[in-house]
């Protein structure tokens, strides 16, 4: 496949996608297929403040179910309700039957990209209070947590488990906004170039075979996609690293919302197979 080089003005053109909100309360014209969709609150040490998490309980996966866990992390400019009105998402969800996970949709800010940085301790947030917090509240598993995200969301997966090693029973970068160097990256995405340099996922993938060892590993970008060329650059790295990996730079489409609703089933049919298959 040719790569697509990045550009600044196509990484402005990624970073600048339109999320649509939709209210919880309209979620009356999106069938959920019996899952409830329930916003909370997360107090926040790491990252002052009171941040929303949406949380979507699939039919069937009451209190104390023990489910597995499914942390999915929105992109540049978008919330914790970013996926809640995506009939797609609910479709997919449905299909997984009692193997569907509980799933979290965190409030990552507007250009966190979900690592500990000036802004907060994003990464500290994720993993000591939005993960025991959610699983304590809905019964999920603790043990048992696969993290995923699209774009902004996608590179905040591979950083998470970058940076904690054996947590995660899984996770996917979808179209993830992996840049090839600092100078690449778009305003915002990191303070400084010390700051790019310990959040830099395709360079621990290149230098350090052990990086991503042990953790299930999705990647996929459309063929029309900024990020393509990252995304192949690490398929490459996690590859030659012998990780257990599962990648797709094939797929038609661009940075877009209608390329990632015409793949939740992908998705979601991944999570739910190795969260059942962990014994974390």
């Amino acid at each position: 496949m040719k790569r697509v080089a990045i550009t600044a003005a196509a990484i402005a053109a990624a970073v600048a996608v339109v999320w649509s909100v939709v209210s919880l309360t309209l979620l009356a014209g999106t069938d959920t297929h019996g899952a409830s969709v329930e916003q909370v609150s997360v107090d926040s040490k790491a990252v002052p403040g009171e941040h929303s998490v949406s949380v979507v309980v699939p039919d069937g996966a009451g209190d104390d179910s023990g489910r597995p866990l499914l942390l999915f992390l929105h992109g540049r400019s978008g919330n914790s309700e970013s996926f809640t009105g995506q009939e797609p998402f609910f479709d997919a969800l449905d299909e997984q039957g009692s193997e569907a996970p509980i799933v979290a949709f965190p409030d990552g800010g507007d250009s966190s990209y979900w690592h500990n940085r000036d802004s907060g301790d994003w990464e500290r947030y994720l993993v000591d209070e939005v993960i025991p917090q959610v699983a304590e509240k809905f019964g999920a598993d603790a043990s048992k947590v696969a993290v995923g995200g699209i774009s902004m969301g996608g590179f905040g997966a591979l950083d998470l488990v970058f940076h904690h090693p054996g947590k995660f029973c899984a996770a996917g970068g979808h179209s993830p906004a992996i840049y090839l160097s600092g100078g690449d990256s778009a305003p915002g995405a990191f303070d400084d170039a010390e700051d790019f340099a310990r959040n830099d996922v395709l360079s621990a993938a290149r230098n350090d075979p052990a990086a991503f060892a042990g953790t299930p590993i999705w990647l996929d970008a459309g063929t029309n996609d900024p990020f393509v060329s990252g995304v192949s650059e690490m398929d490459t790295a996690l590859t030659s690293a012998g990780a257990d990996l599962t990648a797709k730079t094939d797929w038609r489409g661009g940075h877009k919302e209608a390329y990632w609703n015409a793949h939740w089933r992908d998705y979601m049919k991944f999570y739910a197979d190795e969260l059942a298959r962990c014994s974390a």
